[in-house]
């Protein structure tokens, strides 16, 4: 974007409220986890409060657990309470389409210093923000922070661009030093995210999936497939969504139909390995003239 961008613009009015309301909906859902809490209790704690404000859920609430980096969201009939596990929760909003993304780290493990990493490196990135900086030195601010408490950035997963009901748009935002980065200008909307482990730094796909999204609009015979289908386009359009918002009935069926067509697409589980723990925090952000506002703050 060119730096005549018009930032007072409706669309960016309106990433700013999404980040209003996604910011007090992850205190006050922060607030509401503790050891024998219903993960799908919070989580439609979450997005029912989001509709309240004013605002629609941009993706189904990722609860993510110890080694559980991202992609995690309750099943319709789900049961998981929270032990003393490490729990880091994805919360994104939009209204009318203009997305904000944010992310906490609420540790009930013990492991102060590791959800710390993840934070003080968000913030550490926020710091170097301003039109021309590169992504690839952003990852470096996140990579040295995360270097210095004595853990791993997860280096396959990156901040994002946020775009028009898109969540996952360019540029990434890499959680090292890259030397092929890109050049932020005046008006970009990103995601930044840092993830933390005491594990190797690289997640893998699970065998677990609750959340897709549209790929290919085309006709299906089936009909609590055509149901789906008709709510996923109108409702949610190219934005993720979780199995348990979907109205019709037998809705696991008709989603392996849509998938088996190519119509969807889900989003596995990504974790780390057994036995180590990830953290996460995260903000949107616009670039401005001198410097960047935040959006979640």
């Amino acid at each position: 974007m060119s730096s005549e961008v018009d930032l007072e613009s409706e669309q960016y009015e309106k990433h700013r409220e999404a980040g209003r309301i996604l910011s007090q909906v992850r205190e006050e859902t922060a607030d509401r986890v503790e050891v024998g809490a219903s993960h799908l209790e919070i989580a439609e704690y979450a997005e029912d409060r989001i509709r309240e404000l004013g605002g629609q859920p941009a993706f189904p609430v990722n609860i993510s657990i110890d080694e559980e980096a991202a992609h995690a969201t309750p099943s319709i009939d789900d049961e998981s309470t929270f032990g003393e596990e490490m729990i880091n929760l994805d919360i994104g909003v939009h209204v009318d389409g203009w997305l904000a993304d944010t992310a906490i780290t609420v540790d009930l493990s013990g492991h102060d210093e590791l959800a710390e990493a993840s934070e003080q490196a968000l913030e550490a990135a926020i710091d170097v923000i301003e039109p021309g900086v590169n992504t690839g030195d952003i990852g470096a601010e996140i990579e040295g922070v995360i270097d210095g408490y004595g853990f791993n950035p997860v280096v396959n997963l990156t901040g994002h661009g946020l775009g028009h009901w898109e969540q996952h748009t360019a540029p990434n935002i890499p959680n090292r030093a890259v030397s092929q980065g890109t050049t932020l200008e005046v008006g970009d909307v990103v995601a930044i995210e840092p993830f933390a482990t005491d594990g190797s730094g690289k997640v893998t796909e699970g065998s677990s999936e609750e959340i897709y999204s549209l790929e290919h609009e085309r006709s299906v015979r089936n009909r609590q497939a055509r149901e789906a289908l008709s709510q996923i386009t109108e409702e949610f359009r190219t934005l993720p969504f979780a199995t348990r918002w979907l109205e019709t009935d037998r809705p696991e069926m008709a989603l392996r139909r849509l998938k088996s067509s190519s119509v969807i697409h889900g989003y596995p589980v990504l974790k780390e390995d057994d036995g180590f723990l990830v953290s996460q925090k995260e903000h949107t952000i616009i670039i401005t003239e001198n410097g960047c506002e935040v959006t979640t703050e």
